[in-house]
């Protein structure tokens, strides 16, 4: 299995518009975040999770030329608001997306993007099918089985996936322990670290810290990052050796 950070900035992304601060003036790449998102791919599909305001910046710099279907966490908008640029792969591929969400993601999408699901019969608008799933089911996007995982984000209950031995778990502030027993025996694991100071709805990097090391990765990586959080030359440099900020393109094998 291989995964691509497509974007691993918060909901601004770095920089952020009009910052001066040092690191949204950094001149290092590793520092500029688009938002967050993940290419999965395995036994020849392409699987992305999330799709936000960067989705098609996203798959032109990874070259992504098709994907599967689309996995979303929850319904915020810097993981949805992308859902138009599927037409390229629409028109291409002669294919409808499909796209898997909670019921709620997905009466969301049907309020916000109401011409999509308007019954139109206009040739240019996205072709979607939406497919609801829940925090108890395993479901297969394209014969690939993924666990969802219920995470909370301040209040709000969203879903992180686990891909075999590998799982991913963006905009985490609270997970109870039920749902942490599917995370356990994961080689690879990704959780979001917004910031070293407290935040109500995500974890701190110390929070990120202390669950990795509950949970006992092989190797674990940090995305959903905001520029408050620093350098990442920096703040690399003071994790442990298994615990990587993962930036925009870097890539895992599994």
């Amino acid at each position: 299995m291989k995964i691509t950070f497509l974007g691993t900035g918060t909901s601004q992304g770095i920089p952020v518009i009009g910052c001066e601060c040092e690191v949204c003036q950094s001149s290092d790449d590793k520092d500029k975040r688009l938002r967050t998102s993940i290419l999965v791919e395995t036994n020849g599909k392409k699987i992305v999770v999330d799709v936000g305001p960067d989705f098609r910046q996203q798959m032109l710099r990874a070259k992504v030329k098709k994907i599967d279907g689309i996995v979303l966490t929850h319904e915020h908008t810097d993981h949805i608001i992308g859902l138009d640029d599927v037409r390229p792969f629409n028109f291409r591929y002669e294919m409808d997306m499909p796209v898997y969400g909670l019921a709620r993601v997905n009466n969301d999408l049907k309020e916000r993007f109401s011409y999509i699901f308007s019954n139109s019969n206009y040739p240019g608008l996205p072709r979607v099918i939406l497919n609801e799933i829940d925090k108890n089911t395993v479901f297969e996007v394209a014969g690939v089985p993924i666990q969802p995982i219920e995470i909370i984000h301040g209040r709000l209950p969203i879903l992180g996936f686990r891909f075999d031995n590998f799982t991913y778990l963006t905009d985490i502030k609270t997970i109870s322990e039920e749902a942490a027993e599917k995370v356990k025996g994961t080689e690879y694991l990704v959780v979001s670290a917004l910031r070293k100071e407290e935040h109500f709805s995500h974890f701190t990097l110390q929070e990120a810290l202390d669950f990795i090391q509950k949970m006992q990765p092989k190797h674990a990586y940090l995305t959903h990052l905001s520029h408050s959080m620093g350098r990442q030359a920096i703040v690399q440099a003071e994790l442990p050796d298994n615990v990587t900020i993962a930036y925009d393109q870097l890539t895992i094998e599994t």
